[in-house]
């Protein structure tokens, strides 16, 4: 059978499988989010290589500020939010149990796939330091593989929170997210405003549960059936306007992820400029929701979407993994244009953007190794238990190191 019959073949066993009341537009939106961050963090992530040849991490950003508008783009944690909030929403209805049932399960659900990626590290480490990979480089990778792992510790918090988000939706419907932006906003103020030299800089950490819970709580609303397409358009023009205002009148950073060397940031922790950005992808993809659907009606579509939500998990955890094993060797072989060359010249771009084909094949045979960490873990057995004793204790010393802790 041919490749194409074969591709054919699949996408119609998929469309058979999937059931009639599947919201295929929030499958495709979460995708389309998933697909948004190796793609930024490979476009957007660079590396220099010393004369140990130890590799250390650059931004393009740092020499090329144009591109921070793709930041723009690429930046779609809060479509990611929303359709975590409007799915968690059709989950909790459908639960069978008690809600903190519910919980342990979507718990687990997140912890395995992070759980296993760290552990692995561990293990990798000392057989990499062995083989003559520098300290530096092993910090390096070991900062890469965890940066994107806070996300799954924000979102587990903010779904624990969803019973009170569902609450909050059926009493002021979208509005329910107003006191989160308005929370965000006076710390804003309060640490970019007249006042800035007297705030503690800890103050920013008060963005970190309000700023991302934003996205959350309207996707719970929408799920819930209080977000129409009145409501889709004010978030879609106000969360416009307002970043066009914070980006000419209050000169935040233009960037959406930090920049070396910039004393502020909008992502860590999100700043109003965020939760504009989310208001406003928002919008659109409630606006958009019914097309995206009937789009998403083809087979031929709608399969790469399935494949990329089941390895959800894996894609998140596993994707920085998949560039280090293709600038690590090459550190070895000295400079190497887009991979352990520093994003100083318009050549980096080209190279780069030819290397990502090589990420996305290398994160492919990665997850075919890896992809049963999002499976159920097996219970009841002494073995199962010490395995998950012993992969516990090296995530922890992955942690440790990578935290630069030890």
């Amino acid at each position: 059978m041919s490749a194409p019959a074969a591709l054919t073949k699949l996408a119609a066993r998929v469309e058979a499988g999937t059931p009639a009341h599947r919201d295929r537009a929030v499958d495709g939106l979460r995708a389309l989010a998933l697909l948004a961050v190796p793609t930024g963090h490979w476009l957007l992530g660079g590396f220099t290589r010393d004369g140990s040849g130890a590799l250390h991490n650059a931004s393009p950003l740092s020499a090329f500020g144009f591109l921070a508008p793709a930041s723009w783009i690429l930046q779609m944690l809060g479509i990611f939010f929303l359709v975590g909030g409007y799915a968690s929403v059709l989950s909790y209805r459908r639960r069978p149990a008690t809600t903190a049932a519910w919980l342990r399960g979507r718990i687990a659900r997140l912890g395995r796939p992070v759980l296993g990626v760290t552990a692995v590290w561990a293990l990798l480490i000392p057989v990499l330091r062995t083989l003559g990979v520098p300290g530096d480089t092993l910090r390096t990778g070991a900062t890469l593989v965890i940066q994107p792992l806070w996300f799954v510790g924000v979102y587990l918090v903010v779904t624990a929170l969803t019973p009170y988000c569902v609450a909050a939706a059926r009493r002021m419907g979208g509005w329910a997210a107003a006191p989160l932006l308005g929370a965000v906003a006076v710390t804003d103020f309060l640490r970019y405003g007249p006042y800035a030299e007297a705030v503690p800089s800890w103050l920013s950490v008060l963005n970190i549960l309000p700023g991302w819970l934003f996205a959350y709580q309207l996707g719970v609303s929408w799920g819930e059936g209080r977000i129409g397409r009145r409501g889709a358009r004010l978030l879609l023009a106000g969360g416009a306007v307002l970043f066009a205002v914070l980006l000419v009148v209050f000169h935040y950073p233009a960037s959406m992820v930090g920049v070396p060397g910039e004393t502020r940031t909008n992502s860590h922790p999100p700043s109003l400029l965020v939760l504009a950005l989310a208001a406003a992808q928002s919008g659109a993809a409630i606006l958009l929701h019914g097309r995206i659907g009937r789009l998403l009606r083809r087979p031929a579509l709608w399969a790469p979407v399935v494949v990329i939500n089941l390895s959800a998990m894996t894609i998140l955890c596993w994707h920085q993994t998949a560039m280090l094993a293709a600038a690590v060797p090459a550190s070895f072989l000295g400079g190497v244009p887009g991979l352990t060359t520093g994003p100083v010249t318009a050549g980096w771009i080209l190279a780069r953007v030819a290397w990502m084909p090589v990420f996305a094949g290398l994160l492919v045979l990665i997850a075919r190794r890896t992809r049963h960490f999002e499976s159920p873990w097996r219970t009841g057995t002494r073995t199962s238990h010490a395995r998950r004793v012993a992969a516990g204790v090296l995530a922890a010393g992955f942690a440790v190191f990578a935290l630069g802790w030890a």
